[in-house]
């Protein structure tokens, strides 16, 4: 009959062999042995090099502390994880409120748990642009020319909204939209709508016979408002434009009846799909531009009238899939029907006057 199981003790020492994976192959370290495990009551960790030790080498507090509690861990250690906790904290939340007032709400985080976490969130969507009156869902639902986002300035896009297409015949506006159209090669649009106030005033509300009248000195000085606009070059050619015009209106009756002649007094409809597809000019704007600086006009190259013609409605360059494109098309084809109804009224107009002509000769002869 066997004896009772003999019990090992917790405080005799064992020894093993165990073998490391190291740069040459493995390698034997030989017997080692196992530490006497720390009393349970023991919460003091001894940082001393007699007995933290083994062989003459210091192991540190990794080869004498117990697995790592809140409880063993000093007050310091505890401090210092609180703070690195509390100054993760605040620097994502100074992240959030930085990128919070650029219109834009998201966080940016390191850890990958969460993003995801983030992602799972209701989204937060701020729209920048959009005239005050237009109610959120109409800027989400209405779809714009690509190049018209939400990012861009307020002005622009009631600018694109409300003028950019539509059919212009009033010879003030039209002599306005030339210039703004000159004035791309120096301004973009964003500002050239900014200063269109500062335009107005300068240039007597666009009106043609009152700045072909214009010192071109007093204009071009330094002191001038309108020297802070252009340059010099564009500021003498938008007066002597303006004396070409006042020649034209006189030829023709008006500068919209001598524009709009080069397209029949039809608009031009492109339906295009994607930017990259409109064109910086056209042979049309080149017929134009030649013909304009026969006649005396300066800065109105085919670039200059193709963007004067887009702005003027004179063609319709939106993309079919803005919802302007139909708006700007059905502006066209009702004009162009007032046109015919009024040709017709002139055309029977002429032709009452013509019988009452014949009838009153008739009753002279009899």
């Amino acid at each position: 009959m066997s004896g009772a199981p003999r019990v090992k003790s917790m405080h005799v020492t064992e020894s093993k062999t165990r073998s490391i994976l190291g740069l040459t192959g493995n390698k034997d370290l030989g017997p080692i042995s196992t530490q006497k495990p720390v009393s349970k009551t023991s919460k003091k960790i001894d940082m001393s090099p007699e007995k933290g030790s083994i062989g003459g080498k210091n192991q540190g507090v990794a080869a004498s502390s117990p697995p790592f509690r809140s409880a063993g861990v000093p007050s310091i250690l505890r401090r210092q994880v609180s703070l690195n906790a509390s100054c993760s904290s605040d620097a994502s939340t100074d992240s959030f409120q930085s990128r919070a007032s650029t219109g834009r709400i998201y966080r940016t985080s390191s850890n990958a748990r969460g993003r995801r976490q983030l992602a799972s969130k209701t989204k937060i969507v701020v729209v920048d642009s959009g005239s005050e009156s237009s109610s959120p869902d109409d800027l989400l639902t209405k779809k714009r020319c690509a190049w018209v986002t939400s990012c861009s300035d307020q002005s622009y896009a009631v600018f694109h909204d409300e003028e950019w297409g539509v059919p212009v015949h009033d010879d003030k506006k039209l002599f306005e939209l030339l210039v703004l159209s000159g004035a791309l090669s120096e301004l973009t649009w964003p500002a050239i709508l900014n200063k269109r106030h500062l335009f107005r005033e300068v240039f007597a509300d666009f009106d043609p016979t009152v700045v072909e009248k214009f010192n071109e000195k007093k204009l071009v000085g330094p002191g001038s408002a309108a020297s802070s606009l252009l340059s010099e070059l564009k500021l003498r050619a938008i007066v002597e434009n303006a004396r070409q015009m006042s020649k034209v209106i006189n030829e023709f009756g008006s500068f919209d009846k001598y524009i709009w002649s080069f397209v029949n007094y039809k608009p031009i409809i492109s339906r295009f799909r994607y930017p990259r597809q409109i064109p910086v000019k056209t042979p049309k704007a080149d017929v134009i531009s030649k013909d304009l600086i026969r006649r005396g006009f300066r800065c109105v190259g085919p670039t200059v009238i193709y963007s004067f013609m887009q702005v003027a409605g004179i063609t319709n360059d939106h993309l079919c899939t803005c919802f302007r494109f139909q708006e700007c098309t059905a502006i066209a084809e009702s004009e162009e029907v007032k046109v015919k109804e009024d040709e017709q009224k002139t055309d029977k107009g002429i032709e009452s006057c013509i019988c009452n002509g014949i009838e009153d000769l008739n009753f002279a002869s009899g």
